[in-house]
């Protein structure tokens, strides 16, 4: 059961949907989950409700309203699971508040996904993802030194969402084993927060934080992308010392490079970029991108292109391994991914996306007044 709208919990519950579990979607009656409005793209739908709904029953419900509130109490009073987020406390002030529910159904599993947590003073603070992503430093290390960029998809979001899944998944395994349900609350700032540990680590022990680098490696060189003579750009990063004395020779041609004391270890690899760049740059531009990716794969040296939303249904990994299916919406069929898990092998079924309350009417017949 999912009183959801925007991105983090839908998120969650789709790969559940996806994964078979019957995700019933509460949604606003007359207009339903706002995310639907986002844009028009997709047939005329929005990207984001598309990308974060298919497989789920919608039905419309007015939680002002007596009679529906009592209603959706009759379907989570049969759930395994719900899970809303909601502006900060307004499920509770509507009667679906964890305690109250877990009263009626010891057995249910309770996630509340907020901005920055349910206590504390940020509790009732309003979060977009731009936002945590401000908060939680993401925007202090990305982007270039002259301008910080926030990360082109919802992270903070899709974070909050795969950390509700998790919660779910081992909630459902706790009550297998003790037959009782319980609660849990997940917050996009500690979720993206959690993500940030490296560049936390870095910046407590090592005195600074680690500098905005664009494409680059704050912390790894060489590690980012390098223009070739086509004027295409190949990304290629060294990890090790290894690889490191392997590139110097077979990529760069020359192999006393790795005895320059400049370049010994990463960290001075780092300290000396401007001029490490500048070599590989120049042993870059003599290649084509072709040449560039043959020469790096037959060295071992990770690499790869940079391609685009659009590129990615043609990806030659993608297709190769079978990872599209074609799905319904409402204004026709759509092609996406199935999810990254296919348990034994099987790969996920890609339900349609629902109309807002295409099942109200059904789900108010399987759950009548006085049941």
């Amino acid at each position: 059961m999912a009183l959801e709208q925007a991105v983090a919990a839908p998120f969650a519950t789709r790969h559940l949907a996806d994964q078979g579990a019957r995700v019933i979607k509460i949604e606003r009656r007359g207009g339903g989950d706002f995310a639907r409005r986002y844009d028009e793209t997709v047939h005329g739908q929005s990207s984001h409700f598309i990308w974060l709904n298919r497989g789920k029953e919608s039905i419309e419900l007015d939680l002002a309203d007596p009679e529906d509130q009592a209603l959706l109490h009759r379907i989570v009073d049969r759930a395994d699971v719900f899970i809303q987020n909601l502006a900060p406390g307004a499920a509770a002030r509507k009667g679906f508040g964890q305690e109250e529910l877990r009263a009626r159904n010891p057995q249910l599993i309770c996630c509340d996904i907020s901005g920055y947590g349910p206590t504390g003073p940020y509790g009732a603070k309003k979060a977009y993802d731009l936002m945590v992503q401000g908060e939680a430093g993401v925007l202090s290390i990305t982007g270039t030194p002259d301008a910080a960029a926030k990360a082109g998809i919802p992270i903070a979001d899709i974070s909050a969402g795969m950390y509700a899944l998790s919660g779910i998944l081992t909630g459902l395994v706790n009550r297998e084993r003790t037959g009782e349900g319980g609660h849990f609350s997940v917050s996009m700032l500690e979720s993206l927060c959690e993500w940030m540990g490296y560049p936390i680590y870095y910046s407590v022990y090592g005195g600074s934080a680690p500098e905005r680098s664009g494409a680059d490696h704050a912390t790894i060189a060489p590690y980012g992308p390098f223009e070739t003579a086509d004027g295409g750009f190949v990304f290629l990063g060294v990890q090790n010392e290894r690889e490191w004395v392997n590139f110097c020779g077979s990529v760069l041609g020359d192999a006393r490079l790795a005895e320059d004391a400049r370049f010994a270890t990463n960290s001075l690899r780092v300290a000396n970029r401007p001029a490490l760049t500048a070599i590989v740059s120049t042993a870059m531009k003599r290649l084509t991108i072709d040449e560039a990716v043959e020469l790096l794969e037959d060295s071992a040296i990770a690499n790869a292109l940079m391609r685009t939303p659009m590129s990615l249904r043609e990806h030659p990994q993608l297709l190769a391994r079978d990872r599209w299916r074609s799905f319904e919406t409402p204004e026709g069929p759509v092609d996406g991914l199935v999810p990254p898990v296919s348990w034994n092998d099987v790969p996920a079924t890609l339900g349609p996306v629902p109309p807002v309350g295409e099942h109200s009417d059904r789900i108010r017949a399987e759950f009548p007044a006085g049941q």
